[in-house]
């Protein structure tokens, strides 16, 4: 499955109320992790499609950033039935993140 851009206004619609697991990635264009994670990110979608995986640019979406505290990226959160259930700061290797949505 492809990955999803989420935004302020799709945010409710496309985690909150999606019934299953979320991935979300926070990064931005000039965020070198983020560059580096994106590809990895693209993968565990293709390879895991029961799992909705978004993408949320922080510069454009600084409200939805500022809702979860978000003070460095890369950050993935998990959520399940709506319900943030894990978090992960940082570069990390694919088998994290899908541990990290296990």
């Amino acid at each position: 499955m492809a990955t999803t851009v989420i935004t302020n206004d799709n945010f409710k619609n496309e985690v909150l109320d999606h019934p299953g697991t979320v991935l979300i990635d926070f990064w931005a264009e000039w965020c070198g992790p983020c560059r580096m994670l994106s590809p990895v990110i693209d993968e565990v979608a293709a390879e895991n499609p029961a799992i909705k995986v978004g993408k949320v640019n922080v510069d454009e979406q600084q409200e939805l950033a500022a809702q979860f505290g978000i003070m460095s990226i890369p950050t993935l959160l998990v959520f399940k039935n709506g319900q943030k259930v894990n978090e992960s700061l940082g570069l990390i290797p694919k088998e994290q993140v899908e541990k990290l949505i296990g």
